[in-house]
């Protein structure tokens, strides 16, 4: 049969009733012969070729292709096969009758499906393909629906748009319904066999040779994949909520070394963010400083500690800069005259002079919620804010009145502290709780609230439940359906246009539902706008379209520095790996920065060293949330800074090996990057010796060993002392460093030494054995 031996009607109507099947008429006997065979909707497709066998396109079949792969799609839109070309491999699992496309209504809306049919969400799968020049027409079982689909080939992708959707009013029998019902549309699913690796962000299966990645175009489209016992589903979707008519998403097989490169050409054609140029520019590697207070007056000390660091970067938070109020004035983005009386103008000053370091500047923001005391808000709350649940006035409502009464029940309403606020026209109103039995009522209510103006409210006016941040209760989320968000972007574009070069997007969880959509859509509203591009992004939150924005992922809230090792096995180096799969990295910080006190031991040096080999493992950066006073106060600051600049300059100039990450992977196993005789970078693996000087904390120790010697690495963690070890002088050796070829002078007396305990410093020890190190500094004596 010739693609048009028939019309757009029989197609819908072969579709509708199966293929073979019935006519559009016979929805009842339909459903009546599936439910006494047991099965499902849709043609019996049992006799599947067994895995393995070559799939020879039949005459039927739908056939789209560029060089590098080959789609066949049955004529009753089973998929087939996906071949790479090139090797003639096949990407597809057979015998799993995956149909290309499946559309989920919330109910059945066709009359007799819907009689036949339990009333709950049900999916139709695609059982009817044809193509028509560029166009594909896919049809349904049961209902009188169909999408058509264009198809964009280029040499690097294949693109997949739903260009219309159609109801085909015969088959719905005179119900009003002009465009099928649909909540979602998965309009091209892919069973893809198992390779080595799968990348749950990118959406992309992959070895060292192939790799398939399916890619949306722009927010709208909704790319997952679902994990069976030997493949995954890869599907592109859209939803009603989102947009149905109008998204794409791109296909891409290709040779695994030219995936960038591919997925780069679709970032071009489609305006996207340039997440693979970032991904490949020098900059991406850099670790930053962060800091929340820098200004024009202290700009030279935090200079100082950034390249003390070897930091290449700094990320400046926007309180150093703006007026702020923890987070309750975000929005209103009014510049602290204080410190910049000139605006714009003195922040462009100051990023210019951190430039002249050889340090790019980055801009972090929260830019998806707006503050409770900000202009937004209060006297007038804005229209564009989000609410979360909405309910009905049973009866008037007075100003003064402390109770209202509505049609809902408000069992589900929010009731955390600082969160429980209501929106009726522009007043806010706060409550203290509610009823759950008829007549609902929310009672304990403060009317007029954030310096709103109470007003009286008739039976009928819809109010709802604020969006407040559950971050402190001191922010509004943003409704992302209107242009709130836009005007907010615009306001973040004109600050970063000062000279910033990267950003990091915080509290991108906090938008409205649906948060695959909303939260990469939030972002792109503001990272579109931004000039030039980021050279790299960071953000709290991602889906997949955020891969092209977020290029550097995420990072983490601080840990203290007793968990921090412990932390940072748990959450960083755990996704770090995973994230090497989506052909990206994170952030091994925001790193804290505490001086020890009777409380804490403060930041070590040791797991400073942690963390840092930790990150290079898997070639991802740190950063360093600063506090000037504590970098003053500490007396190992130095010693700690020095082990960021180490690991940042191997890291950043590429000096490690593959084999070198693979054992810094080995995460219980701690390392050192020492600086050695020829002046060179050395790695080697280290022992921390627990129960130093009888279990004091105040003095830290490891043990290696290099050229058939034991070194131990040792200080102090706050104060200058000695320590007094059993050791034979004339067999050990104290050095600040390991270049110096002469030793540190100490006492000794009746087989005992006397070293002094500060900073960090080396013995280096001959002739004695592990286990005499070990205890010699087990029951050592700080004097």
């Amino acid at each position: 049969m010739s693609e048009n031996n028939f019309s757009r009607r029989d197609f819908v109507r072969r579709s509708a009733a199966g293929i073979g099947g019935l006519a559009v008429a016979g929805y009842a006997a339909r459903a009546a012969a599936v439910e006494k065979k047991g099965g499902n909707a849709g043609p019996d497709k049992s006799e599947a070729p067994p895995p393995g066998t070559l799939i020879v396109p039949g005459e039927d079949d739908v056939i789209i292709e560029n060089d590098q792969m080959k789609l066949v799609i049955g004529a009753d839109a089973i998929v087939k096969s996906l071949l790479y070309k090139p090797t003639g491999e096949e990407c597809l699992v057979a015998g799993k009758n995956i149909p290309i496309s499946t559309m989920i209504q919330a109910r059945p809306y066709q009359n007799e499906v819907k009689l036949a049919y339990a009333n709950q969400e049900m999916t139709f799968k695609a059982n009817a393909i044809r193509k028509e020049g560029n166009k594909l027409t896919i049809g349904y079982e049961l209902i009188p629906d169909s999408i058509k689909v264009a198809v964009n080939i280029k040499p690097q992708y294949i693109e997949f748009k739903i260009e219309d959707l159609i109801a085909d009013q015969e088959g719905y029998g005179g119900v009003l319904i002009i465009s099928p019902p649909a909540t979602r549309i998965w309009f091209l699913q892919l069973p893809l066999r198992q390779r080595s690796h799968y990348g749950d962000l990118l959406q992309v299966v992959w070895d060292d040779k192939v790799a398939t990645n399916l890619l949306s175009t722009d927010p709208y489209a909704r790319i997952i994949a679902e994990k069976e016992n030997d493949h995954y589903l890869l599907k592109a979707g859209a939803e009603r909520d989102a947009k149905l008519k109008g998204t794409s998403a791109a296909l891409i097989t290709c040779a695994t070394d030219q995936l960038l490169d591919n997925i780069a050409k679709i970032e071009e054609d489609f305006n996207l963010a340039p997440g693979v140029k970032s991904r490949r520019s020098k900059e991406y590697k850099y670790s930053y400083y962060w800091t929340a207070d820098i200004n024009p007056r202290n700009l030279q000390r935090h200079l100082k500690y950034a390249k003390m660091g070897g930091f290449r970067a700094m990320s400046i938070y926007y309180p150093a800069f703006l007026k702020s109020r923890g987070y309750r004035l975000i929005g209103d983005y009014e510049w602290n005259k204080t410190l910049y009386p000139n605006g714009k103008e003195d922040l462009r000053t100051l990023l210019n002079k951190i430039k002249d370091e050889g340090i790019i500047p980055g801009f972090h923001f929260l830019h998806s919620f707006v503050g409770l005391d900000s202009k937004y808000v209060t006297p007038v709350p804005d229209r564009r804010l989000n609410l979360v649940k909405i309910f009905t006035l049973a009866a008037p409502l007075d100003k003064e009145d402390t109770t209202i009464m509505v049609d809902q029940d408000p069992g589900a309403i929010e009731m955390a502290n600082g969160r429980r606020v209501l929106k009726a026209g522009t007043e806010l109103i706060t409550y203290e709780g509610f009823t759950n039995t008829r007549p609902y009522q929310i009672t304990g209510c403060v009317r007029g609230a954030f310096h709103t103006k109470a007003a009286g409210h008739p039976t009928g006016l819809m109010l709802g439940v604020l969006d407040v941040s559950e971050f402190g209760a001191q922010s509004v989320y943003i409704n992302q359906d209107n242009d709130l968000q836009d005007e907010v972007a615009e306001k973040l574009a004109d600050i970063y246009d000062a000279g910033f070069q990267f950003c990091y997007y915080d509290g991108s969880e906090g938008v409205n539902a649906p948060f695959w959509f909303n939260v990469s859509r939030a972002q792109w509203r503001v990272h579109k706008r931004l000039t030039p591009q980021p050279l790299f992004a960071e953000g709290a939150a991602k889906t997949h379209f955020s891969w092209h924005m977020l290029s550097r992922g995420n990072a983490f809230d601080v840990f203290r520095p007793e968990v921090l090792k412990e932390e940072i096995r748990r959450h960083p180096a755990a996704e770090a790996p995973r994230m090497k799969e989506n052909f990206t990295h994170i952030n091994f910080g925001w790193l804290g920065y505490w001086v020890p006190d009777e409380k804490t031991v403060g930041t070590q040096p040791d797991m400073l060293e942690y963390v840092a080999s930790r990150a290079a493992a898997w070639d991802c950066p740190i950063s360093m949330q600063t506090n000037l006073k504590h970098f003053d106060e500490h007396p190992r600051t130095a010693d700690n800074f020095e082990v960021m600049r180490r690991w940042e300059e191997v890291r950043v100039n590429d000096r490690l090996t593959e084999e070198q990450k693979r054992s810094l992977q080995q995460l219980e196993q701690e390392h050192i990057l020492l600086i050695n005789e020829k002046n060179e970078f050395e790695l080697q693996p280290y022992d921390q010796i627990m129960n130093v000087a009888n279990n004091s904390r105040d003095v830290r120790a490891f043990i290696f060993e290099r050229h058939e010697n034991l070194y131990v690495v040792y200080w102090h963690i706050s104060g200058a002392k000695k320590l007094e070890l059993e050791l034979d002088a004339k067999k050990v050796a104290v050095t600040d460093n390991l270049q110096k070829k002469s030793s540190l002078s100490f006492s000794s007396k009746n087989n005992r030494i006397t070293i002094p305990v500060s900073n960090r410093r080396y013995i280096k020890t001959k002739g004695i054995s592990r286990d005499q190190v070990v205890a010699a500094f087990q029951n050592a004596r700080i004097i």
